[in-house]
C-alpha cells in the first residue's frame, strides 16, 4: 500500500465537531494515524487482484474439463484402434 498522510489534528477535530468528547476524538484519530490506511487506488486494486483470482479458478475448471474432454477422446480412439 502507498504511505499516505493523515492529519490526526484535523480528524480529531471533525470527530470532536461531530460530538465525541476530545479525549476520546483524540485517542480515535492517534489510532488511526498508527494503522496503515488504504487509499482509492488501493482498494480499485484490490478488485482487479479478486477478479484475477476469480478469472484463474475459472480457467482451472475449464482446463480440467479440457483434459477430461481430451482423455475420453483419447480412450474412444484406442478402443477404435482395437477394432482394426
Amino acid at each position: 500500500m502507498n504511505a499516505t498522510a493523515f492529519d490526526t489534528l484535523a480528524a480529531a477535530r471533525e470527530l470532536e465537531a461531530a460530538g465525541l468528547a476530545r479525549d476520546r476524538a483524540a485517542a480515535i484519530a492517534d489510532a488511526a494515524d498508527r494503522e496503515t490506511l488504504a487509499t482509492k487506488a488501493d482498494i480499485a486494486n484490490m478488485a482487479t487482484k479478486t477478479d484475477l483470482a476469480k478469472l484463474e479458478a475459472h480457467l482451472t475448471r475449464r482446463l480440467v474439463m479440457l483434459g477430461a474432454a481430451i482423455g475420453g477422446m483419447l480412450a474412444a480412439a484406442v478402443a477404435m484402434l482395437k477394432f482394426l
